[in-house]
């Protein structure tokens, strides 16, 4: 279906998991892809800013992100997950864009409590490659957001 790749910029207002910070990574699982960042020391703001390339072949599989803490002499304690919706990016990458003028923007995702999203998505064609950037709220957690791009090759 496509090759992209997702660019996990930074968390923001993550959750503590130590005394007074945390030790985050992100953890991208689809399918029998597992890629891993890697871990930012004491910060609840971190700049991860990796990049992944992605296969993705069902446009109704979402991408599940999970935020951990790191932790020595203990299990990694989960700080929030969400499912990332591909869906609208894979249909736009079927689309046949050569041509159209920089800076268009070919869809928009609206926010819904089942993308996570905290504020409105825009797909857009940038020099030459589809871009979708994405502020989600993560689940199951009392705080915390990540910034990431969707990016075509």
């Amino acid at each position: 279906m496509g090759f992209f790749k997702v660019h996990i910029q930074r968390g923001v207002n993550l959750a503590v998991r130590d005394i007074v910070t945390s030790d985050p990574y992100v953890v991208l699982k689809l399918g029998k892809q597992k890629l891993k960042t890697r871990v930012i020391k004491g910060n609840v703001t971190p700049e991860w800013n990796e990049c992944f390339n992605i296969s993705a072949s069902d446009p109704h599989v979402p991408i599940n992100l999970c935020v951990y803490d790191k932790d020595t002499f203990s299990f990694d304690d989960k700080m929030g997950e969400v499912d990332i919706d591909v869906g609208p990016f894979l249909k736009a990458l079927k689309m046949q864009l050569q041509g159209v003028p920089d800076g268009i923007t070919v869809a928009k995702v609206q926010p819904t409590k089942q993308n996570c999203l905290t504020e409105e998505s825009s797909i857009v064609w940038s020099g030459g490659k589809l871009v979708q950037s994405m502020i989600l709220r993560l689940r199951n957690v009392e705080c915390g957001e990540v910034e990431l791009q969707l990016r075509s090759d």
